[in-house]
């Protein structure tokens, strides 16, 4: 596996690195050990397959605060999927900032997702999947969520959002 660090500190894009023969390939996808040595959480709680119908679906910003606090890797399984993280840290010299990443079964990336960075993404065809393993379990007192459309962040999403929930809709701007 390739890990490169994005530009928030601790936040990677996780690409394969595919033993190919006349079969296909072969790829570790998850090695704990790798995961370490890159000073990651490579602890799984929960693994979760999100379905999304329509194009142009967001959903997000999430993220969950102590002591529940959790780190995420995600796969995009079918489709299209556009993600944001932004960091919540507010020690980090990148506090608030975003990037964004698209997933698709064919560049076959991860995305690690660090505690305290809120998460989200926006599927760019209909009838996407997300595979995503979470390091802690879900605890809805320790739920919190930005605004997709916080003009402090200033996300650029690709489309224009087609779906999403209210409860989506209803976290507080900053």
């Amino acid at each position: 596996m390739l890990f490169t660090e994005t530009q928030l500190k601790g936040a990677f894009i996780i690409d394969l690195e595919p033993k190919t023969d006349n079969r296909g390939f072969f790829a570790r996808a998850f090695c704990q050990k790798e995961f370490e040595a890159h000073g990651l959480k490579p602890t799984v709680a929960q693994c979760n397959l999100a379905f999304t119908h329509k194009q142009g679906t967001l959903r997000g910003m999430h993220y969950q605060v102590p002591p529940a606090a959790e780190a995420k890797l995600f796969r995009c399984t079918k489709g299209a999927n556009y993600h944001v993280i932004i960091d919540l840290r507010p020690e980090s010299p990148t506090y608030l900032q975003y990037v964004g990443v698209e997933l698709t079964p064919e560049n076959r990336r991860t995305l690690y997702v660090p505690e305290m960075f809120a998460h989200g993404y926006q599927t760019q065809m209909d009838n996407c999947e997300a595979l995503y393993q979470v390091s802690e379990f879900y605890t809805p007192g320790c739920e919190k969520g930005l605004r997709y459309d916080d003009p402090t962040l200033g996300i650029a999403w690709p489309l224009p959002v087609s779906e999403i929930t209210d409860k989506d809709l209803s976290w507080p701007l900053l």
